[in-house]
């Protein structure tokens, strides 16, 4: 049970959403901070609130705090056009590098071995037949 474990950890997808989760998390402290310190100071200019966190109303004993939904969307709409541009950058580099392979590809065909033998078993025939004459 243990080595089953250990071959499940060490799978690369495991691995790999692992380190994703981690990224994730602290690119979400980032977006986050910008919001905070960034952009709301910067939209507050426009509103007259610098911190959208204090915006709410009530309706009867029910407080709803619209400014901190505010900025859950302004987080959300970053982190989502932050993902747009890494996953577009990884899209581009992996066309590029399958452009490149292709094109190596394109440039040497690889020969068959049995296709080298016959040719070596060709110029060998015709060879004992240059010096038969």
């Amino acid at each position: 049970m243990l080595k089953e474990f250990k071959e499940f950890v060490m799978r690369g997808n495991v691995v790999d959403l692992a380190v994703a989760v981690i990224i994730g998390a602290a690119l979400n402290q980032m977006v986050s901070s910008l919001t905070t310190n960034l952009i709301n100071p910067l939209l507050g200019l426009f509103v007259g609130k610098i911190n959208f966190s204090y915006l709410s109303f009530t309706v009867g004993a029910a407080e709803f705090k619209i400014g901190n939904f505010i900025n859950d969307i302004i987080n959300f709409l970053i982190t989502a056009f932050v993902i747009f541009l890494v996953v577009k950058a990884l899209n581009k580099l992996n066309a590029m590098s399958r452009r490149k392979a292709d094109e190596a590809a394109e440039a040497e065909p690889e020969v068959p071995q049995d296709e080298i033998y016959l040719k070596e078993i060709r110029d060998l025939l015709k060879a004992q037949n240059d010096t038969k004459q």
